[in-house]
């Protein structure tokens, strides 16, 4: 059976993996001129850039997330607020991605970012209260 903090930390990596196949998707027009419309313009051009700045995001405070899960892991420390804790990080990261990509509300992506904020620096007091 896997380890219950291997599922949130593949769905992220498939969320990820998702990112990349939307960004080629908006990319096709403009690189391989498939999906152009009739004028030859890219119908994916606005969205593009919030894509491929949402995939950047991914590799930014995630690190810190696969770091205390990892950790967690390794000392066999995980307990079932870990766990939740990194579900409400993956959930967070799937709404900041819809609300990056989708809206120009940057409000609410900063109050969704909060979520993903939080739920690490939660996984990080787990990490230090076991040692």
């Amino acid at each position: 059976m896997a380890h219950p903090l291997v599922l949130p930390m593949a769905a992220h990596v498939a969320l990820a993996a998702l990112l990349y196949a939307l960004l080629t998707v908006a990319r096709a027009p403009k690189v391989w001129g498939i999906g152009q419309r009739t004028d030859g313009s890219n119908p994916w051009a606005a969205i593009e850039p919030r894509i491929g700045a949402n995939l950047s995001n991914q590799f930014e405070w995630p690190v810190l997330f696969y770091a205390a899960c990892l950790l967690l892991m390794q000392g066999d420390l995980v307990s079932t607020a870990a766990v939740a804790l990194a579900w409400v990080f993956v959930v967070g990261r799937l709404a900041h991605s819809c609300v990056q990509i989708f809206t120009a509300n940057i409000r609410l992506r900063g109050l969704v970012f909060t979520v993903n904020f939080l739920a690490t620096l939660g996984l990080w007091v787990v990490v230090l209260q076991s040692q």
